[in-house]
Order: C-alpha cells, then structure tokens, then sequence
C-alpha cells in the first residue's frame, strides 16, 4: 500500500520589500526540505503577495507512520531554523493509494 501525506503550509514572510526577496525565501525553504527530507515541494499559492506565500510538501511511504514523521519534521525544520518567515495556517492530509 502506498500512503500520501500532503502539509500544506502558510509562511508569512515579513520583512519581504518585494517579491523578488519573497522568491529567494520560497526557493531557499523548498529546495533544503527536498534536500533534506526528500518530500515533493512546490509553491501553490498567494504568488503575487510579498509577504505570504503557501507551500505544499508530499511526503510518500508504504508505512503511514513514516510518511506522516515526514511532514511533521518539515513543520518542526519551519519552525526551527526558518527566522526568515512565521508559520501560519498548516494543514495535513492523508491519502492510501
């Protein structure tokens, strides 16, 4: 069985003076959580606001449990070592296939 788990995630980026500083943000978060926890990651929306922007992550296993770690240790890498940007609205989803 193959399970899903899809974060999405709101990141509020403050001190963006435009979006230019904005996409260096996104692009930085997105390719360290590729990197370093080998989810799928893409910007989804609020792509023209400055100070937001919405993230989604894809974490896929045979095992829920690993699948599901996945997405917390993106959240807790967000939370830890991104001073750049707040969390906002985070949601999580979990699909079998």
């Amino acid at each position: 069985m193959t399970v899903v788990t899809v974060l999405t995630v709101e990141l509020l980026i403050f001190e963006s003076a435009s979006l230019k500083d904005k996409r260096s943000v996104v692009r930085s978060v997105l390719q360290r959580a590729r990197n370093k926890f080998g989810v799928a990651a893409a910007e989804v929306g609020d792509q023209d606001d400055r100070t937001r922007a919405k993230l989604a992550f894809a974490a896929i296993s045979s095992d829920s449990q690993i699948s599901h770690a996945n997405a917390q240790k993106v959240i807790e890498f967000l939370e830890r070592e991104r001073l750049d940007c707040q969390l906002g609205e985070v949601s999580t989803e979990t699909f079998s296939l």
